[in-house]
């Protein structure tokens, strides 16, 4: 042993000091690295809901990566004057030259210690929404939704995004507030129909096939949470159904909760319930655009001339 640190002091220039702490470095790493992999490995037997693993597996890394630090840095700091002389240093070299790096690992103590979004949330930062897998120091990944495919669903690709957006971009949860959003379906009908009956169809089809797919209690418990964090009002969490004029028709306008990640499935039922339901009356009809071409001389006397 002692001939390789000598051969190493010899041809490399390395000190004796630098090679021994060195060596220590590399086996508290491996024995860490062995601690942490049995750790886990023993969780996974007893563990089988995944969210849960999975906050355990990233409970024990930052434990570790903690535990590194302390018994690694006595190691490397007992040849400075002290420890604030090498905490000086470090920080006036790191904050120059890994200024993105640095911003990243604050933003990651943001989220753990504010929790603007936890994992499996459905969030919007910058131009990318996503679903939360992974929350990292530098980075958390997402799987992305929307982008070239239509509603919210999976393009199945996966999006990392730097910590730091936090502090430069707004970020939008779906989850957050009532762990439902609001989903609206606008239903277009002529003038000429019974709109009355119309917004009747659409409420009795939000009863019989939406409601379902929510639990009103769950919703409510969730906004009473909400509300002692934020300043959110809510009159009603029932469904509705808004009347307005528009230039072809009159508009009609299904709102209702639903969950993030069924909104285009609860969409699809209504949609095809609605369709169903007009079918069958024939007093409703769906407006559209239309163009009428009118030649006076099949349809009609021309208009007389004004003599003047």
């Amino acid at each position: 042993m002692e001939s390789w640190s000598e051969w190493i002091n010899h041809t490399l220039g390395v000190s004796h000091s630098f090679q021994y702490k060195l060596l220590v470095t590399i086996v508290i790493a491996l024995f860490l690295y062995g601690l942490r992999q049995l750790i886990i490995h023993l969780l996974f037997r007893n563990v089988r809901e995944i969210k849960t693993w999975y906050n355990w597996k990233k409970g024990i890394t930052y434990f570790i990566y903690v535990l590194f630090l302390v018994m690694v840095s006595p190691i490397w700091i007992i040849e400075l004057q002290s420890l604030g002389t090498f905490l000086g240093l470090l920080s006036a070299g790191l904050a120059v030259a890994l200024k993105d790096p640095i911003s990243n690992f604050f933003a990651w103590a943001y989220i753990m210690l504010k929790q603007p979004f936890e994992m499996g949330d459905r969030v919007q930062i910058n131009d990318s929404e996503g679903d939360i897998l992974d929350i990292g120091f530098f980075e958390f990944t997402m799987l992305e939704i929307k982008n070239w495919v239509e509603a919210d669903q999976s393009t199945g690709r996966i999006i990392h995004v730097p910590n730091g957006l936090l502090f430069t971009h707004p970020i939008i949860n779906y989850n957050q507030a009532l762990g439902y959003i609001w989903n609206e379906i606008p239903v277009l009908i002529t003038f000429e129909s019974d709109w009355q009956k119309a917004k009747r169809i659409l409420l009795d089809i939000e009863q019989s096939k939406l409601k379902k797919l929510i639990t009103k209690s769950q919703a409510e418990a969730r906004l009473n949470l909400a509300q002692k964090k934020y300043n959110l009002s809510y009159s009603t969490l029932e469904p509705t159904v808004y009347t307005s004029i528009k230039e072809n028709g009159v508009m009609l306008t299904l709102r209702y909760l639903c969950n993030p990640r069924k909104r285009r499935d609860s969409q699809q039922v209504a949609i095809e319930a609605i369709l169903e339901a007009f079918a069958k009356e024939p007093n409703i009809t769906f407006a559209y655009p239309t163009t009428r071409f009118y030649d006076a001389t099949r349809e009609g006397a021309k208009a007389p001339v004004q003599e003047t």
